[in-house]
């Protein structure tokens, strides 16, 4: 296992008071089989005057707070020290057909009741009829449904160019298909899309990856961010992960923070404010180097 801090902080600043902010966050990395979170800590500015935490309908950690003093900057910092391993799985389950691994086909399967949540649309996550087209050149019959869903993985990097700003929440999976532009959100929720679009089961996941720097270069505190990748169902092993914005799997740099049916389960921190402000802006700063 390679053990690594992690510190994610949100700065809002506003040209005029605020009186009262409201927010949510995902920010606890989950504990799993592969994963331990060690210790986390949550610091807000101003303090708020209540903070209260959870565990959601998908097993995430999630968080409120009320801040009541006036202020024109808020900062939301989560510290983390997290013992991150390798998620394998069973090759003979990767090797069975795909078509095994929809939801619907596995009623009797313990935990398909779970995985056939993540195989409807979602509010963030369309299914139009092109995007089948697009899946179904990875998933032939019979094919083996680790195979097919590492091809995928592969196109979708290969045909999409990530370029930041080009897309917003709104963007539809259509329009993703059309200009085949975007960042790691844009690129999960595509492959969730099409793996949803199969009658499988796409699951949109929330974190953070560690970078290196280049040889020679020394490395940038805090300029990494949020990332976000998929999962893809796979009965009698769990889940399979994969990154199709960086081409690989998902391994101990990854470090998962919350899953759902898409971005808008998991947002790492957002809220809703009282002002009379005209004028805000939002920096997000992420680091994560190895303990």
């Amino acid at each position: 296992m390679t053990t690594y801090r992690i510190e994610h902080r949100t700065t809002y600043t506003y040209d005029s008071d605020v009186t009262g902010s409201y927010g949510l966050f995902h920010l606890r990395p989950r504990d799993l089989g592969w994963q331990t979170c060690v210790a986390n800590e949550i610091a807000i500015e101003p303090e708020p005057a209540d903070l209260f935490r959870h565990i959601d309908l998908y097993g995430n950690a999630k968080g409120f707070f009320h801040v009541v003093q006036p202020h024109t900057r808020l900062v939301v910092t989560s510290t983390s020290l997290v013992d991150i391993g390798v998620n394998e799985l069973d090759p003979e389950a990767l090797a069975a057909p795909w078509e095994w691994a929809q939801p619907r086909e596995r009623e009797h399967d313990g935990d398909a009741w779970e995985a056939m949540d993540f195989t409807f649309q979602s509010p963030y996550v369309d299914v139009p009829p092109s995007i089948e087209d697009y899946a179904r050149l990875s998933f032939p019959a019979g094919r083996p449904i680790g195979e097919a869903a590492v091809e995928l993985m592969q196109r979708i990097h290969r045909d999409f160019t990530y370029k930041s700003g080009s897309t917003t929440l709104r963007t539809k999976i259509s329009e993703l298909l059309e200009k085949r532009t975007g960042v790691c959100q844009d690129f999960a929720h595509f492959m969730v899309a099409c793996l949803r679009s199969l009658g499988l089961a796409g699951r949109y996941v929330s974190g953070y990856l560690a970078t290196r720097p280049p040889p020679g270069k020394p490395r940038l505190v805090g300029a990494a961010a949020s990332h976000a990748w998929a999962g893809c169902w796979v009965p009698g092993a769990g889940w399979l992960y994969l990154d199709p914005t960086n081409d690989r799997l998902v391994d101990d740099s990854h470090a998962t923070v919350a899953w759902g049916r898409d971005y808008g389960d998991v947002p790492p921190v957002k809220g809703v404010i009282f002002t009379e402000a005209k004028k805000s802006e939002m920096e997000v700063s992420v680091d994560m180097a190895e303990a």
